[in-house]
């Protein structure tokens, strides 16, 4: 594979730091756009150069953008505030980006940005259809948090870049959210959470920066192009979650709690959690990439194998 010079942006988060140490590791040249200097430096050393200003790449070509930042979802509840906070991180950083590709003389060939299977809203418990890349939206929160993300990244298109989105299952590793999915799990309080029908549609962390490598190795021949569901082709209900989960990890099921609960304490967070979406990579497949982990079971074990 040809040795690229790659801007990320997100590199100091989980999914981030893994994506650069593998890109590190091909012998690509990175450069990190950060918020806090000391952070970035501190994490990768002398092996990436931060920056906290696009205009400190004026006079140096990049040939790719990789933009994966954006805050995390789950947490403080979606008041106005909080979904400003995440309209920023996602699509007032891409729009930087746009803004700064604009001005250049020399541009990069290819933007790879971050989107989310949130794109898709949430799918009744009692539809068994599953979400390819050509599934519509819906005007719910999530929906449009990545909505907006990806139209704007596709405003680089307009300034010759090519432009692929990766809509992100939840993506299992040893930081990420699997920790706090399992928490409850390791002290004996796994439980279901509310009808347990509701699908999850995941990805192994190696999967994520297998796929990420698959699509980095077209720009040099016809670079890829529009939306990627980036999940595993097995989806699991949040029924066969739980029973997996205790089996993996030797641990009883605890009382299910019901979704009027959650709804109590997270609000429309709650969807998050009680409703969910069966989503296939499709565009994935069909062009040829093999997944490592195709069933949640097989992830999971492996994941704690490297935990021990």
């Amino acid at each position: 594979m040809p040795h690229h010079h790659i801007l990320v942006t997100g590199g100091t988060g989980f999914l981030g730091q893994a994506l650069c140490r593998m890109l590190l590791a091909q012998g690509h040249q990175l450069t990190l756009w950060v918020r806090n200097l000391n952070k970035g430096r501190k994490m990768y050393g002398e092996a990436v150069r931060c920056i906290t200003q696009l205009a400190e790449l004026q006079d140096t070509p990049v040939d790719a953008i990789l933009n994966f930042s954006g805050e995390p979802v789950l947490g403080p509840r979606w008041s106005p505030a909080r979904q400003q906070v995440l309209h920023a991180s996602r699509s007032g950083v891409t729009q930087a980006l746009v803004d700064w590709v604009a001005q250049l003389a020399h541009r990069p060939r290819w933007l790879l940005s971050a989107s989310a299977i949130g794109f898709y809203g949430v799918q009744a418990v009692d539809d068994p259809g599953a979400l390819g890349e050509g599934s519509p939206p819906q005007p719910i929160f999530m929906s449009e948090l990545c909505q907006r993300w990806e139209r704007t990244a596709q405003g680089m298109a307009a300034h010759g870049v090519a432009v692929a989105t990766v809509r992100l299952g939840v993506v299992l590793g040893p930081k990420g959210a699997l920790p706090q999915m399992l928490q409850p799990f390791r002290f004996g309080l796994g439980t279901q959470m509310g009808s347990g029908d509701q699908v999850l549609s995941w990805v192994h962390l190696d999967d994520v920066l297998g796929a990420v490598a698959f699509l980095l190795a077209k720009l040099d021949s016809v670079p890829a192009t529009g939306a990627y569901n980036l999940t595993a082709p097995q989806p699991v209900t949040q029924r066969e979650f739980t029973r997996i989960a205790c089996k993996v990890l030797h641990r009883p099921l605890a009382v299910p709690v019901p979704a009027v609960v959650l709804r109590l304490l997270l609000g429309e967070q709650a969807t998050l959690l009680t409703d969910g979406q069966r989503v296939v990579p499709q565009r994935l497949l069909a062009e040829g990439f093999r997944f490592r982990f195709d069933t949640f079971e097989a992830a999971l074990r492996d994941l704690e194998q490297r935990r021990k």
